[in-house]
């Protein structure tokens, strides 16, 4: 029954005095003239008037009543008015209301400028993405989240619970936008009521999304989706210089904590979208579809293309296709994945404090409690770790002691004092080949060091060497006597060239071989031939008072003795059958040999007077110089390379220039019939090279010594001291003092110094199994609560090649099944592990025994010697 119509006015009326406007509290609409009805009835007193309302009735506020959407642009007090729902449910429980009609319940919003009873919620389209033609219309207030647009879309449509999915927001220009982050509120996500169609999609059951259509490797193209595999036992594309990051993505993969937290779903619960560190959660995305898609079970190969162009666009050192650091890209994975699922929305500001004498123990405390204040993730839980930093003042002595997390260790490996140099010595002994040799030098040394290493096992004296390096046919570079050796690559091609003493005021020659073409070299606007280089150069020393044109003719033919012929006196050319006589207009020159006379055309006649004009006299008659030198055919013509050709005389250009370059230019047919290009190619092994490379083998251990080892700070990276007001190059000793579940080591094959850029080969000794830190960790005060520190190897990163180039690969522990497999970008193979400690390995990823969980699977191959036998012979797994 309900209260008497006075009771009714009055409660009512207190109702809407004294209710408030609060986001989120819902208000009701009801139709002005009921309501003015209801007003009227109990303002009479008389509960048989005429007036009576009857049920609740809002059909005046319908279009239609067949889908109950209110009318456009109605007016609050004209066409309805709004009360609280306390006083709604007491008129609907008094009155009751028209079969079939919805209440009109609507929201109070907080808007940027304003709190208000939200009369016109959001209406959108929602379908799914494998049938957007099947929408259905939904009502949303401004203040829900896109989770609640999630769900109605779920319930919708049946999608079966736990199903992982996205959203997608199609405006009426057809474009589409990701609805990342479903805690936003409609509002802020700027939905509006129009042509917008919010789409889902479901992730398939490869790890892939309908609407990323990625390119996928299959073998079968009849039977794509066919293919049933082992869980993680799946390659990664090269999409062109990314087998670094394949590497790296691997590793990452195999390593257990990390990826049960994405294929369980966790991340989508800490994505943060608002971290101004972070990667808007686009990072986070992006890894998690690689790790579902590689632990489907679906695919031979996964192709990391949008996960590539994600990390591009972030880091944009990593845009292209260049060859980069597995280890930079793993720096950079785990950092942005920690801001994308960094659980601490909003970072306080906390200030550092200095030990000042406190105990270890509290000072550790305190810098893990700030750590995880403004960092708390996945990737902290797993992978970050505490070490304690010790700097000492060298003036005042004044002791600095702070505690800093790391995500992975970086850690130095013994770096040797020498250098084995491979080089070529070329003798002056004309008949002897080149000889390769190798001679063990100081790494911080100088081209003299090396000729004094070579002067040990050639007998020849230093001061007769001089050091070039080689490069198609031409000196790319003559070193000089002072000139470090860190210049010096290991892949370049060094010649070490024995010069003559006897010369007095001795020019140093640079001499190559070029071989002239059939054809006149038009392109060049020239009236000269078009030569191509040959043979290796030679660098010879020519007694300055030695350089006329006949001079150094015999002095090249006898330092070429080797290779080339000299013309058999039966033989005649072509040409001219007199014989050769001197030319008498030069006083020096002696007479050709029988048959080095030849045919010329006039262009050769043209370069031949060229070369000879300044050895005849001015007032000879030109006829008679072109025959004198008809007469005197060559094996070659020499031409000056890098000069000008003021007065044309090779005497007078040696004497001026710094380093004269000369060359043999060759007709290709004498070249043919008179240069032994086999014979040219020839060298032969000095006994060093016999004796093989010791490689080096250290023990992890060691390196993890170098890593805790007390060293000066550079001058490029002082320390202030706080007591004496200055930078100081001050002493720095790091200690660990607590490891993370999973520890991450990077070997510093990449040597950089003042005087060498290096990758070193040496072979590391690592464990793959109990690596005890017990050694290395600080002791605390209540050791009883250590967890344990022995750990067990999970993956490596393994680097093949120098320091410019080269190959990565990844070896990796399946978590489930406990075998070894190798990764090589689509290809994988089983491994053995006696296969994995090489000295390509470059990071380290080890699991702290008391976290790793016994395998769930049996292993494919029982035995090691199947495994092995399997590796060998490159069986393909995926």
């Amino acid at each position: 029954e309900p209260p008497g119509l006075e009771t009714q006015r009055r409660e009512i009326d207190s109702l809407l005095r004294q209710c408030e406007l609060r986001a989120g509290d819902a208000w009701y609409m009801v139709e002005c003239r009921w309501y003015e009805q209801w007003k009227q009835f109990v303002e009479t007193g008389d509960q048989n008037s005429s007036s009576f309302p009857g049920q609740i009735d809002n059909t005046e506020l319908f279009e239609d009543l067949d889908s109950y959407h209110i009318k456009e642009r109605l007016v609050e007090n004209e066409d309805f008015v709004l009360v609280p729902a306390e006083a709604w449910h007491k008129l609907l429980s008094w009155y009751g209301m028209v079969d079939g009609q919805p209440p009109l319940e609507r929201k109070v919003v907080d808007l940027p400028s304003t709190v208000k009873v939200e009369v016109y919620p959001i209406e959108l389209f929602l379908c799914l993405h494998s049938n957007m033609e099947n929408a259905v219309t939904a009502q949303f207030s401004r203040t829900d989240s896109i989770y609640t647009i999630q769900r109605a879309v779920c319930e919708a449509f049946a999608v079966p619970e736990g199903s992982e999915c996205r959203l997608w927001m199609k405006s009426s220009d057809s474009s589409c936008e990701r609805l990342r982050n479903t805690h936003v509120s409609v509002l802020d996500a700027c939905l509006s009521t129009g042509m917008q169609t919010v789409i889902m999609e479901t992730r398939n059951a490869d790890g892939t999304w309908p609407s990323s259509r990625p390119q996928i490797m299959r073998n079968s193209v009849e039977e794509p989706d066919s293919f049933r595999g082992q869980p993680g036992v799946c390659g990664l594309t090269n999409l062109g210089n990314t087998c670094f990051m394949n590497s790296a993505l691997q590793c990452l993969s195999n390593t257990p904590p990390l990826t049960e937290y994405f294929l369980g779903n966790s991340y989508l619960d800490e994505l943060n979208f608002t971290n101004p560190l972070g990667m808007k959660g686009e990072i986070a995305e992006a890894y998690a579809d690689v790790v579902k898609q590689i632990w489907s079970g679906r695919h031979y190969s996964v192709v990391p293309r949008i996960f590539k162009t994600k990390v591009g666009h972030f880091a944009s050192q990593f845009l292209g296709y260049q060859q980069h650091d597995s280890q930079e890209l793993l720096s950079f994975l785990l950092d942005g994945l920690h801001e994308d699922l960094n659980r601490v929305k909003n970072k306080e500001y906390i200030e550092l404090r200095d030990a000042d004498g406190r105990p270890d123990q509290e000072v550790a405390e305190e810098a893990w409690r700030n750590h995880r204040r403004r960092n708390d993730s996945v990737i902290v839980d797993t992978f970050h770790g505490l070490f304690k930093s010790t700097l000492i003042c060298p003036e005042c002595r004044k002791i600095s002691v702070t505690f800093d997390p790391f995500c992975y260790l970086s850690i130095p490996l013994p770096v040797s004092k020498e250098r084995v140099m491979e080089v070529f010595f070329v003798s002056l002994d004309p008949y002897a080949k080149p000889a390769q040799h190798r001679v063990v030098v100081p790494k911080a040394g100088r081209v003299s060091d090396l000729c004094a290493a070579l002067s040990e096992t050639t007998g020849v004296p230093p001061s007769q060497m001089v050091v070039a390096d080689v490069f198609n046919h031409r000196f790319y570079k003559i070193y000089t006597c002072d000139e470090a050796l860190s210049c010096i690559l290991d892949r370049d091609d060094i010649f070490v060239y024995e010069l003559s003493a006897r010369e007095e005021e001795p020019v140093l020659l640079a001499l190559y071989l070029r071989e002239r073409s059939h054809y006149r070299d038009y392109g060049s606007g020239s009236s000269s031939y078009g030569t191509t280089l040959f043979g290796h150069p030679l660098l010879l020393s020519v007694a300055r008072g030695c350089c006329s044109q006949e001079a150094l003719y015999t002095l090249f033919l006898q330092r070429l003795a080797r290779y080339v012929r000299p013309p058999d006196p039966s033989e005649q050319p072509d040409g001219e059958q007199e014989e050769a006589a001197p030319c008498p207009s030069d006083p020096g020159a002696e007479p050709s040999e029988p048959g080095c006379s030849r045919s010329t055309s006039p262009e050769e006649e043209e370069e031949q007077e060229k070369l000879g004009e300044a050895c005849s006299p001015a007032n000879e008659q030109p006829a008679k110089r072109r025959a004198c030198r008809k007469r005197r055919r060559s094996l070659f013509t020499i031409q000056a390379v890098n000069l000008q050709r003021v007065h044309r005389e090779i005497l007078i250009l040696l004497v001026s220039a710094a380093q004269p370059y000369v060359a043999i230019d060759w007709d290709p047919e004498m070249k043919k019939r008179f240069y032994n290009e086999n014979e040219a190619q020839k060298y032969v092994k000095h006994p060093s090279m016999d004796v093989p490379l010791q490689q080096t083998t250290v023990q992890l251990q060691e390196c993890i010594e170098l890593f805790t080892t007390v060293e000066t700070l550079e001058e490029e990276n002082p320390w202030y001291c706080p007591v004496c007001k200055k930078h100081q190059l001050a002493t720095k000793k790091l200690d660990l003092w607590s490891l993370p579940e999973v520890l991450i080591i990077h070997l510093k094959r990449f040597s950089y110094t003042k005087f060498t850029r290096e990758k070193l080969e040496s072979v590391v000794d690592f464990p793959l199994r109990n690596l005890d830190f017990s050694g290395f960790l600080l002791r605390k005060n209540v050791p009883s609560q250590e967890p344990p520190s022995r750990y067990d190897l999970i993956a490596v990163s393994n680097h093949y090649g120098g320091l410019r180039d080269g190959h990565y690969t990844s070896y990796a522990r399946h978590k489930d099944n406990a075998q070894w497999y190798y990764f090589d970008d689509s290809k994988v193979t089983f491994a053995a592990e006696d296969q994995i400690v090489t000295s390509a390995a470059y990071v380290l990823f080890y699991q702290r025994q008391d976290k790793i969980r016994k395998p769930t699977l049996p292993a494919p191959n029982a035995s090691p010697a199947s495994a092995t036998q399997l590796a060998n012979d490159g069986a393909e797994l995926g």
